[in-house]
């Protein structure tokens, strides 16, 4: 059960009445109600806000009657997908004493007065927290200390001190903690803090001026996503979002439906012909769109879930191998010798690209999290680097933000070349434009985050379960290796998937096994390690039968026991098949039986993202 507490000590205008008449602290009470949160108590100084959230017995949202928002803004906190402790952050400049924050990759790095965090705030706490369960107790430490010295500093107002108001200073206990927080920006809807009635009556005027749904349709669209997402698919895809959340559709069926587009589209591209070409890069596109709504429909409705984050990355990945497939198999029935190998490279490459993604983001969460002074170059390349990245990052919509973000060959970008290759010309010149493209985009990040890594100065293979996560069966876990933690340890995990999958293909090769047998070997492997990928980014256990994958050091001494015995074929379609069941199984009991929670969620988490 969800808790709602509305501070009203040190908010001057608590008592000022609405335009509602009721109170601002009433309103704000009914606001959270309304919003769904099952009990909302009124906290009237700091001992009382101890008090009630050390009863809880779920997470705890904690805000200043002082604050006016849409009641979207609430019910947005309250159900973000981010599973760890959410602030509310303005984009404004401090005033009245109020605590000012300083984030990075979407995390509250550090919070306090203006003036300790000597220039570098991007924002002040929006006067409202969701804090999970486990953070409760550091939230009732924090109220209790900030009560403490209320009481000892002999404020004149309750709730009210020199050091900034009531809520202010909980919020900068909690972060001073060492409690792992998440900025929840305010976009399109309005949310402010007010003194006054001056300051309440321009609050409500701001709210009436922007319609509530029209703004959350417009919010399901990503702010930051790829060029030809938001220019050719964005554009018009609210617009079915909106149809699917009045007919009941719910983002899990979107996504399966976008998976019926995708593997029709490759159907057609195994087809081959040119009508049956045109129509599969049709369908593509249209699959495609339904990709993108279902994310939008689960942020328009709210309708978040760790299984539907889950099904969303597996099946972004199984639609496009398997659209590989079906060019392969089109290529080669078309009389190109090579159609399956070029399938097999594309695949391959686009995996360890991921892979090599979500261990970049890890170590950038991470470096996150460090005071600020670990991992700077003194000028160096990599601050250059660095600042670099930032000021095109900021620059949105201009020509190198667009370059900067078509560069790295997003899914967007991807699927749109595939389709336009494929009618136009064949499905060997769609997996030889993916493969170009995507070996310049591998160079390019590969590049520069190496050297961004290295300015970093920093493992992160040591804040994770690596032998997990590097994939390690019994025979490496038992290896006596002495590791030394070093700044491109983020780069272990890619390169023991790129190991395994050459080894895996060159094997298939010389034992002469088909090559779309092959391709179906290592896709099943790219769906376990997927699974491996997905839990690290929402920080949950190993797959329940994890243990008996048998680790990629198995997987390849059963394949050279095969290559030596000479049933490379056989050896692939029973491991392959083992491996498929497994995997199946795993995510039956993970998530229909005994389903894990999520422990903790790095930044950027939430929703349903595409890669």
């Amino acid at each position: 059960m969800t808790l709602a507490i509305v501070l009203a000590a040190g908010a001057p205008a608590a008592s000022l009445p609405t335009g509602g008449g009721e109170s601002l602290t009433d309103r704000l009470a009914a606001q959270w109600r309304r919003a769904g949160v099952s009990e909302v108590r009124v906290a009237a100084d700091l001992d009382e806000l101890a008090d009630l959230a050390g009863q809880a017995d779920g997470p705890v949202l904690v805000s200043a009657a002082d604050l006016v928002a849409h009641t979207a803004v609430l019910r947005h906190l309250l159900t973000s997908p981010v599973g760890a402790t959410v602030a509310l952050v303005l984009t404004e400049a401090p005033t009245g004493g109020r605590t000012a924050v300083r984030e990075e990759r979407g995390q509250v790095v550090d919070a306090g007065p203006p003036e300790r965090l000597e220039g570098d705030a991007t924002g002040i706490f929006g006067g409202a927290v969701r804090v999970r369960r486990d953070d409760v107790p550091a939230l009732v430490a924090a109220a209790r200390t900030a009560a403490a010295e209320e009481l000892s500093a002999g404020s004149g107002s309750a709730g009210q001190s020199s050091t900034g108001p009531a809520v202010d200073r909980v919020f900068a206990g909690l972060t001073g903690q060492g409690t792992l927080v998440f900025a929840h920006r305010v976009r399109l809807l309005v949310a402010r803090r007010v003194d006054d009635a001056a300051g309440l009556a321009g609050a409500e005027a701001a709210i009436a001026a922007v319609p509530e749904d029209r703004a959350e349709l417009r919010l399901s669209v990503k702010e930051k996503d790829d060029f030809f997402t938001t220019y050719f698919v964005s554009t018009w895809s609210p617009y079915v979002t909106k149809a699917a959340a009045r007919i009941g559709l719910s983002p899990t069926a979107v996504t399966m439906l976008s998976v019926v587009f995708a593997v029709a589209a490759a159907a057609f591209f195994a087809t081959g012909g040119r009508p049956a070409l045109v129509a599969g890069a049709i369908l593509l596109y249209l699959g495609f769109v339904l990709d993108c709504v279902d994310g939008q429909l689960a942020r328009y409705t709210r309708n978040f879930s760790a299984w539907g984050g889950w099904l969303d990355t597996m099946a972004d990945r199984a639609k496009e191998y398997l659209v590989y497939a079906g060019l392969g198999w089109g290529a080669t029935a078309a009389g190109f010798r090579y159609g399956w190998a070029l399938a097999i490279a594309a695949m391959t490459l686009q995996t360890v690209r991921h892979m090599t993604d979500a261990w970049y983001g890890v170590l950038h969460d991470e470096a996150a999290r460090r005071p600020k002074d670990v991992g700077t170059g003194g000028g160096g390349i990599g601050d250059r680097l660095n600042a670099a990245s930032t000021r095109v990052q900021a620059e949105t919509g201009s020509l190198s933000y667009w370059l900067k973000r078509t560069v790295v060959f997003p899914i967007g970008e991807r699927w749109a070349l595939i389709a336009l290759a494929v009618a136009l010309f064949d499905q060997r010149v769609a997996l030889l434009a993916v493969l170009t493209w995507g070996v310049l985009a591998f160079a390019y990040t590969g590049a520069l985050r190496t050297l961004r890594a290295r300015w970093m100065g920093m493992s992160v293979l040591d804040t994770v379960d690596a032998t997990l996560h590097r994939d390690d069966g019994p025979l490496a876990a038992r290896l006596p290796v002495r590791r030394r933690p070093g700044p491109l340890d983020w780069l272990v995990p890619a390169a023991l998937r790129a190991v395994e999958y050459l080894f895996a293909i060159a094997v298939g090769v010389i034992g002469g096994a088909p090559a779309w047998l092959i391709f179906g070997y290592v896709f099943v492997l790219t769906l376990h390690h997927y699974d491996l990928v997905a839990r690290l980014e929402k920080r949950q256990a190993a797959p329940p039968l994890h243990a008996a994958t048998l680790g990629w050091e198995g997987r390849s001494l059963l394949l050279a026991l095969a290559a030596i015995a000479g049933i490379v074929s056989i050896a692939l379609v029973t491991l392959g098949i083992y491996l498929l069941v497994l995997f199946v199984v795993s995510v039956v009991l993970a998530w229909f039986v005994r389903p894990t929670r999520a422990a903790r969620v790095p930044a950027g988490a939430g929703g349903r993202a595409t890669i």
